[in-house]
C-alpha cells in the first residue's frame, strides 16, 4: 500500500524524515483522496493494534522514523511512537480537508484479535485533544457490546457512532435496546451503517446488505414504537428520529451539506 502511494504521488524512494514524509506522502495522498471523492479515512485499529493512541513525542517518532526509514525493524514501542504520531496527524489533516475519521470497534473480527484493545474508551484522550476539534470521529460498529462507553463518547461534540455489524450480529430486539438507550440521550449522533462487505462466494454484499438494512429498520421500529407506547416522544417525533438515524445525522458527521435532509 505503501509503494502504491509512493508511486501515485511519483516519490521514488521513501522520504528520509518524518516531516518530509508528512509533507511528501500523507498530506498529498490525503488531499488526492479527499479530491477524488473520499468523505472519510479509516484506520485499520483495532485490527492490527489497540486504540490507545497516546500523547505523541514527536521527537522520539521522528527519531525512530529517521532510524529505520532505510531499513530495519524497529521494537513495538518504536514503533507505536511513530504511529501515535501519525494517528494524530492524519485525523488532523482529514479534519482539515472535511473528512471524518471511522474507527472499529467491536469485540469481534480478526484471527486471534485481541477484544480489549477495541474498547472505545480507548479513544478518549484522542477524542479530547483539543488539536483534533476540527475532525468529527464515528465509532464504527458501536463498540459492541461495550455500547455504555459508546454512549459515554457520544457526549463529545465531534463523536458520533453507528450501527453497522451490530444489525448483523444482533436480532432486531437487542439491537432495539441499544439503539432506544442512546436516542434517549444521544439521538442527533446515531447513524445507521450496513457494513455490507463481500464475504466470498456463498455470502455476497447483496445478502449482508439486505440482512443488515432489514434488522435495522425491524430495530429502530421496536425502539420508536416502544417509546411513544410509554410516552417518552410523539409520534411525528419518532418518525424524525426515524429519519435522522437513517440519513439526517450522517449528511452531520460526513459533512454531506449539499445532500437534502
Amino acid at each position: 500500500l505503501l509503494r502504491r502511494y509512493l508511486r501515485d504521488l511519483g516519490v521514488t524512494h521513501t522520504p528520509a524524515t518524518l516531516a518530509e514524509y508528512v509533507r511528501r506522502v500523507v498530506t498529498p495522498t490525503l488531499g488526492r483522496q479527499r479530491a477524488a471523492g473520499a468523505i472519510a479515512v479509516k484506520f485499520e485499529a483495532a485490527y492490527l493494534r489497540p486504540l490507545d493512541f497516546a500523547d505523541p513525542d514527536s521527537a522520539q517518532a521522528a527519531r525512530v522514523y529517521a532510524h529505520y526509514s532505510a531499513g530495519g525493524v524497529p521494537t513495538h514501542a518504536e514503533y507505536k511512537a511513530v504511529e501515535d504520531y501519525l494517528f494524530r496527524v492524519i485525523a488532523r489533516e482529514a479534519g482539515r480537508l472535511g473528512m471524518s475519521v471511522q474507527i472499529h470497534s467491536l469485540e469481534t473480527f480478526g484471527s486471534y484479535y485481541r477484544s480489549a484493545g477495541a474498547a472505545p474508551h480507548l479513544l478518549e484522550p484522542a477524542f479530547n485533544d483539543s488539536t483534533l476539534r476540527g475532525t468529527n470521529f464515528v465509532v464504527i460498529h458501536g463498540g459492541w457490546p461495550l455500547v455504555n462507553e459508546t454512549q459515554a463518547l457520544l457526549a463529545k461534540p465531534n463523536v458520533y457512532t453507528d450501527i453497522s455489524a451490530m444489525d448483523l450480529i444482533l436480532s432486531p430486539t437487542e439491537l432495539a435496546r441499544v439503539l432506544r438507550q442512546w436516542l434517549g440521550e444521544f439521538p442527533d449522533k446515531v447513524l445507521y451503517g450496513s457494513d455490507a462487505f463481500d464475504g466470498g462466494t456463498e455470502q455476497g454484499w447483496e445478502q449482508v446488505a439486505w440482512v443488515g438494512s432489514t434488522t435495522a429498520r425491524r430495530a429502530l421500529g421496536i425502539a420508536l414504537t416502544g417509546m411513544m407506547r410509554d410516552g417518552e416522544i410523539s409520534r411525528s417525533r419518532a418518525e424524525a428520529l426515524a429519519r435522522m438515524v437513517l440519513r439526517a445525522n450522517a449528511i452531520t458527521a460526513y459533512r454531506l451539506w449539499g445532500v437534502s435532509r
